[in-house]
């Protein structure tokens, strides 16, 4: 338990933090997902513009420090390998 003021803040604050990442976080996940069925229901048109949503969501991601950049970078060359997979 905080002892000060100074913690006490601090605490609310990554309570706020926790609570938004995990809404972010939640929302990622699930376009990351809708992509992979879209790749399994064979619809290309579906999942390119799918795809184009999680990049967005993956990119926005780096940016406000909730994953890193190497782990973005493998979810993208992996769903783009997915969608591409049904263009052959």
């Amino acid at each position: 338990m905080a002892n000060n003021k100074q913690q006490k803040k601090r605490n609310i604050q990554n309570e706020k933090r926790r609570a938004l990442h995990a809404s972010f976080n939640s929302g990622l996940k699930s376009a990351v997902k809708l992509v992979e069925t879209h790749c399994q229901n064979n619809d290309l048109e579906k999942a390119q513009e799918a795809l184009k949503l999680a990049n967005k969501k993956l990119d926005k991601s780096v940016v406000k420090g909730i994953n890193h950049k190497n782990y973005v970078g493998r979810q993208k060359s992996r769903l783009a390998l997915l969608v591409n997979s049904l263009q052959g």
